[in-house]
Formats: C-alpha cells, sequence, structure tokens
C-alpha cells in the first residue's frame, strides 16, 4: 500500500546511475559500451535507472485496481454487442496520467511508521512518475490476452447459456476462467531467461509503449512556448467530444452505424444489397460515423502502423472483392447461391437455418440419428473460405518464417545463448529477482485445480483428464505471431473426440489461452525490463490483475445473461445491439469442430473436403515468393510479399464485417499516412491521445445509454433505428429456394 520495500527497489547500477539528468530528464546518460546491440532499442530506451523511485504506492494500486476491474466490466459489457468496442492498454496508459497527477497534488504527504520492522509509508510519497505509471497500465492489461479484451473462457459460458440453453454452475465457470487465464504463467516463468533477458529478443511493439510512456511523461514546456493545448486537455476535449456523439449512433440514429447507401437505391435487387450492405455483404462503398464499428475487432487505426494498414488492405481486397464473387457468382462453388454470400450461421442442404437443438441429445452429445435426419451442415461460401485461408495462413506462417527468417532467428538465439548482458540486464539484476517456485508453484496449482475441475465437475465441461494433459502441453512456443492455432486445437481434438461440443472448446481454449497469455505476459515483463520494474512488482501486478480481471469478466457476463431478454437470439430485433457475433462463431466452432466433427465436414462424409488443400496451398506459396527472391535478388519488393499476412488479413471475418474494414482501412490511412507524413508534429503529440479518448467516451456513453434507456426499456422507433436496411442482402440467389412465407427474399 506504501513504497515498496528497499530489497524490491533495488540498489543503484553504479556511481552516480539515475542522477545525472540528461536532455529529457529520464537519468544520466551511460558510456558508450554500456548500451543495447540493438539499434532500435538505443533509440528508444533510457540506459539508466533511478531505483529509488517508489513503484508500490497508493496511487499505483488504486488507480490501478480500477482501471483493471472498469476495463474488464467495459470489455466484457460491449462483447455482447453488434460493435463490440474494446477498451486497450493505451486508453489506460493516457487516462490514467492525469488521475496520477491529480493524486499527487491533492493527497497527504503524511508518513506513517509500522510499530515493528520501523517500515514507512505515505499516500502521496512525491510526484507521479513513470514506474507507477507502466505498473498501473500492466495491471489494466493483466486480463487483456492476444485473443481479445476479455477471458476467452468466458465465451463457454456464454455459449452454454445463451446459445445451448443448458446449464453451468457460477462457480464451474468462474474455475474454468481463472485457471485458463492462470496458467500462462508458468509458461512465462520458463520462457522468460530466454525471451526477456536477452539483448537480441526484443520486441518492437513493445518499444512503442516505451516512446509513449516518454512522451507522455515529458513536460509541456514545448506547448507553453507556442501556445499549444497540453496532451490532458486535449485528451479532456475529444473524449467529451465522444461521449456525446456516440449518443448519435449509439441511441438516436443507429443506421449511422453502417451506411449502406447501395441498399437504399437499389432497395429491390439483392444483388446490390449482397454487394452494398457493410453487415452482410461486401460492403461496397458502405462506412459508417459510429467509433465502436471502426475500432471493433481490429481494434484503434491510429495505433496500428501504416505498413500493416497496406498489407490488410491488399489482403482483404484480394478475399473480399476477388476471391469471393469469383467463388459465388462464378462458380457457384459448394452451392453458394443456396445461402447468404456472409453469414456465420449454419444452414441445412435447403437454405434453412440449421437446428442445431434439434441435434443434441439429453447427455449434450451428438444425437447421431437425428443428425442423419437433418442432413450435412453447411456454411456460407464467406465462412468456408474464411476456414481455408485460415488454413493456408498457418502453413503459409510456417514456411515464410522458416525461408524468409529462419538464419535471422537462427543466429539471434545464438547470439541470445552467447552474448554478454547488456546496459538494460545489469540494471535489472540490481533488482531481486523473481524466485521460480513462485512460477512452478502457480503452474501446479492451476493444473491440479484444472484437472479436479476436468474430473470433480466433468459433467458441465466434458474434457477428460487427459484432454487437459494433451492441451496444457500443447503448441508451446516464444512467439507473438500465433495465427490460427485455435483452429488447429480445436481440428485436433474434433478427431480425437468427436460428438462433445464443450469438451471441444474448453480443450481449444486451455491450449491456446495458456500459450496466448504466456505470450502476453512476456511482453509485458519485456516493458518492464526496459522500464526497469521490480520483478517481484511486475508478477504480483500481474497475478492479481488476472484474478481481478477474470472475476470480472465472468461476473459482468453473468448479470447480461440473465439479466437481458433473448440476448444472442436470432429474434431479436433488427435494431437491437445484442447479438454477440463473436459468440455466435464461437458457438458455430463448437457445433463444427465439437458437436458434428471435422470428418463429418471437411473429411469424407462432408461437403468441405476439398479444403484441407488449402493447408497445401499456403505451405507452398512462401517457397514460390522465395524462388522468385532467390532468382531476382535486386527486385527488393520481391520480399515484401507476406502470403500470412495477405491471407489472414480477413481472419476476423466474421465476426468482423466489412464496413469494420472499410472504415478501419480508410482512418488508418488517413492518420498513419497522411498525418504523420505532412502533420508529424501534431501527429507525434495528440494521436495515441485521441485514439484513447474516443475509445474512453464511446465506453463511458454506451454504458450511460445501458442503465438509464435499454434497462427501462425505453427506446424510439423510426427509419434511423430500423438497422441499415439491407433486408435482401442476406437472401440466397439460387433458383427454387424458398425460405418460407415470412421471408423478404424473393424465389428466383
Amino acid at each position: 500500500m506504501g513504497e515498496i520495500g528497499a530489497d524490491d527497489r533495488g540498489l543503484s547500477a553504479g556511481a552516480g546511475a539515475g542522477k545525472e539528468e540528461d536532455e529529457e530528464g529520464l537519468g544520466g546518460v551511460a558510456d558508450d559500451e554500456e548500451t543495447s546491440p540493438i539499434e532500435e532499442v538505443r533509440l528508444t530506451v533510457p540506459s539508466t535507472d533511478d531505483p529509488t523511485l517508489p513503484v508500490w504506492t497508493f496511487r499505483m494500486w488504486s488507480i490501478g485496481l480500477l482501471s483493471c476491474a472498469l476495463m474488464s466490466f467495459l470489455n466484457q459489457f460491449f462483447v455482447y454487442r453488434t460493435e463490440p468496442l474494446v477498451v486497450t492498454q493505451i486508453t489506460v496508459l493516457v487516462a490514467s496520467l492525469p488521475v496520477g497527477h491529480f493524486m499527487a497534488r491533492v493527497l497527504p504527504r503524511t508518513r506513517f511508521r509500522v510499530p515493528l520492522g520501523g517500515w514507512e509509508w505515505s499516500l502521496n510519497p512525491g510526484p507521479f512518475n513513470m514506474k507507477e505509471h507502466v505498473l498501473i497500465s500492466i495491471f489494466a492489461n493483466a486480463g487483456f490476452a492476444f485473443g481479445g479484451g476479455n477471458a476467452y473462457a468466458v465465451g463457454i459460458v456464454d455459449i452454454i447459456r445463451a446459445f445451448y440453453h443448458r446449464h453451468i454452475s457460477f462457480f464451474t465457470a468462474w474455475l474454468l476462467v481463472i485457471t485458463t487465464q492462470v496458467l500462462g504463467y508458468g509458461w512465462a516463468g520458463l520462457m522468460r531467461k530466454y525471451v526477456v533477458e536477452p539483448a537480441h529478443m526484443w520486441w518492437p511493439s513493445t518499444l512503442v509503449q516505451v516512446s509513449l510512456f516518454r512522451a507522455l511523461h515529458e513536460t509541456d514546456e514545448s506547448a507553453k512556448a507556442s501556445r499549444k493545448i497540453s496532451r490532458s486537455k486535449f485528451f479532456l476535449v475529444a473524449l467529451a467530444c465522444s461521449f456525446a456523439w456516440y449518443v448519435v449512433p449509439g441511441y438516436l440514429f443507429p443506421t449511422l452505424t453502417s451506411i449502406s447507401w447501395l441498399c437504399w437505391v437499389f432497395s429491390k435487387s439483392v444483388t446490390a444489397q449482397q454487394l452494398g450492405s457493410g453487415m452482410k455483404g461486401l460492403g461496397l462503398g458502405a462506412f459508417t460515423l459510429d467509433w465502436s464499428t471502426v475500432s471493433s475487432y481490429l481494434l484503434s487505426p491510429l495505433v496500428s502502423p501504416f505498413f500493416a494498414t497496406v498489407n490488410i488492405f491488399f489482403g482483404y481486397v484480394f478475399v473480399v472483392y476477388l476471391i469471393v464473387p469469383i467463388a459465388y457468382w462464378g462458380f457457384n462453388l459448394y452451392n453458394a447461391k443456396t445461402f447468404p454470400i456472409f453469414s456465420s450461421h449454419l444452414f441445412v442442404s435447403n437454405g434453412t437455418l440449421y437446428d442445431i437443438q434439434s441435434i443434441v441429445n439429453s447427455q449434450f452429445q451428438l444425437d447421431r440419428e437425428a443428425y442423419a435426419r437433418s442432413g450435412t451442415v453447411n456454411l456460407s461460401i464467406f465462412f468456408s473460405l474464411a476456414y481455408g485461408l485460415n488454413f493456408a495462413t498457418i502453413a503459409a506462417t510456417i514456411t515464410h518464417v522458416a525461408l524468409f527468417y529462419g538464419k535471422e532467428i537462427y543466429h539471434r538465439y545464438k547470439a541470445s545463448k552467447k552474448e554478454k548482458p547488456d546496459i538494460h540486464t545489469k540494471l535489472m539484476k540490481m533488482y531481486t529477482d523473481i524466485p521460480a517456485w513462485w512460477f512452478y508453484s502457480l503452474m501446479a496449482l492451476s493444473l491440479t485445480v484444472s484437472l479436479l475441475l476436468c474430473t470433480v465437475l466433468n459433467r458441465e465441461v466434458q474434457l477428460p483428464w487427459w484432454g487437459l494433459i494433451f492441451a496444457s502441453l500443447s503448441l508451446r512456443q516464444p512467439t507473438r505471431q500465433t495465427p490460427g492455432l485455435n483452429v488447429i486445437t480445436e481440428y485436433a481434438m474434433g478427431l480425437i473426440m468427436p460428438g462433445f461440443p464443450i469438451a471441444n472448446v474448453c480443450f481449444k481454449t486451455y491450449g491456446y489461452m495458456s500459450m496466448s497469455q504466456a505470450i502476453s505476459f512476456l511482453s509485458d515483463f519485456k516493458l518492464g525490463h526496459y522500464m526497469k520494474i521490480p520483478p517481484k512488482s511486475m508478477f504480483l501486478v500481474q497475478f492479481v490483475g488476472t484474478i481481478v480481471a477474470g472475476t470480472v469478466n465472468i461476473g459482468t457476463a453473468w448479470w447480461l445473461l440473465g439479466s437481458i431478454n433473448g440476448i444472442c437470439s436470432d429474434s431479436l430485433p433488427p435494431d437491437s445491439p445484442w447479438t454477440c457475433p463473436s459468440d455466435r462463431v464461437f458457438f458455430d466452432a463448437s457445433v463444427i469442430w465439437g458437436l458434428v466433427g471435422p470428418w463429418r465436414i471437411f473429411g469424407p462424409d462432408g461437403n468441405y473436403g476439398a479444403l484441407n488443400w488449402f493447408f497445401l496451398i499456403g505451405a507452398a506459396g512462401p517457397v514460390i515468393v522465395y524462388a522468385f527472391h532467390r532468382m531476382f535478388p535486386r527486385q527488393r519488393w520481391i520480399p515484401l510479399i507476406n502470403l500470412p499476412v495477405l491471407l489472414g488479413a480477413t481472419a476476423m471475418m466474421p465476426p468482423a464485417t466489412t464496413v469494420n474494414y472499410n472504415s478501419w482501412i480508410i482512418i488508418g490511412t488517413i492518420f498513419n499516412f497522411f498525418m504523420f507524413r505532412y502533420r508529424k508534429r501534431w501527429w507525434t503529440r495528440y494521436n495515441y491521445v485521441l485514439s484513447a479518448a474516443l475509445d474512453a467516451g464511446v465506453a463511458f456513453m454506451g454504458v450511460v445509454l445501458y442503465f438509464s434507456l435499454t434497462m427501462q426499456n425505453k427506446s424510439i422507433d423510426w427509419w434511423g433505428t430500423a438497422g441499415e436496411h439491407c433486408p435482401l442482402a442476406s437472401c440466397p440467389t439460387a433458383k427454387g429456394v424458398d425460405l418460407g412465407a415470412d421471408s423478404v427474399c424473393p424465389v428466383f
């Protein structure tokens, strides 16, 4: 609650370390030989440390706990909505800075002494410092793995209650969430010595965070001299504008969420609406005036580097405007015209929705006789190609990395084994390290509880004990590049244990999330390494934050699932925001890979066996590119062809839709190309701040609207609240398909 003890603060890193001030006020400048061997790190990370800065302060714990709980609540709250806004770490990073400075000004500086031991602490030990700020951001980010803004395992609870309409107890749900989130700590502890400490194992994205922390903690003297608005004031103004505007698309005029003008012009044309719908079609010309739509799924475009935006743009155009139209209108692949062109639902062969409940027996397993009567599961052309591209991306990533970066990875790993500690590792050696038994004990405890969950409560989770062991040991790798590995885990379990939907998603969650969380923890440890945060403080903040975030996630989910009638249901009105697009895809995956099984869909008994060839196509693609690169070494554009990125550009679709991609690409280009090139000073000063303010304003107004209007059943009814007005976009175009008298679709 007070200042951290001397052991955890560490000692000075040599005479005068942390005493002299450089131009940016970030500590003394190290000798030439006392620098990092990586140029990008030398230019970004300060080579000094001030171990006297307090980190375990009342400010850090209070702001950190509040940020963690609030961020977890908001992200879980919005995940059920059609446009699920994700409040990211950068939002907390920016918003917590003025709060920290405010608390440093108003809290009393009285020091209290504990009678036993002589330990002193204070509510206000001095100015709000960068180390406190780093720990606050890590606190808030503890539950934010690379899989998304909320605990991945909550999706299991969602599909059990909202889609299968079966029972799971809150205690089982809580254990499932916590164990899947905590299990990654053990793997992170095993890899920390090999990924965090070596200088050659540097993470570019972490340097972005370091740059942002340094920028936010610089003084505003230059702004005062030029009469520019400070970052804090800019944040508050932008937050207020975002907060006020979101009442328009969020309540008064929801049609602005997807402005699909082609549907309005051609109100009776199925083809035009398939082309023009931004939510159920190819989104030709569709755009939005809703920030939650812009930042859904792909996160804020203001934060993504422009080269990433370009790669996603080319991959998106290739898939959506070339491959899909050819497959649908050109070849009618897999009887594509019998189904909608873009949908994450599952269908019977005649084009009607598949009644999943009819093929689930009382033991929550596949009823094989009922399935034989209903027939094979069918997918929309976009959904089926999405799985094929996922297969290709996985294979392409392996061969692309091996061919283009294999030597670099080998030499970097070899150098990290032989290299001497750089200045950052030397400075961190001054702090008391985390005992290895902390990691091992936590991993053993989480595995023990998980095994009890899979044995004592097996009726609710279905996963056998051997499945848990297999999932925990599979797919361990110290890399941030993890495309489609959740598909690999569910594919494997579907072949081993078909007919058990919850067992499959539990296996996927334990296999994928323990790895994903481990990578997230290692990323935070690398940030703490660069910012000279005491390792024990990092560990405790991550652990406490993970427990708090997981508990808030499942609590929020339990409340919403029980309080919103028909949440995630297909029977909701068109303007309802509670359509649960991410959970819909999660549910479909449980049916495809678990309930029905890949053998009956992608095997000889299914319609989509040919999609397995995408594995071979993906593996061969980088080989061809590499061969051309060796044949024409002077053509510098050839190695820039990154097939994993191009093939995986649409990996978020579905649940993401074309209007999400359209708006994300356009706004990302405006800010990270034009503003960066022609207004670089503005971009440097305000770009990330604007991103955080837009996220925060939408999040807060979304919650206000729910509590003040939605819960009170207060709504308005006019043209602007009736969705995007593309009812024909979901229609099939094959001859003779009749969806019933209630359907708006014409019979061709």
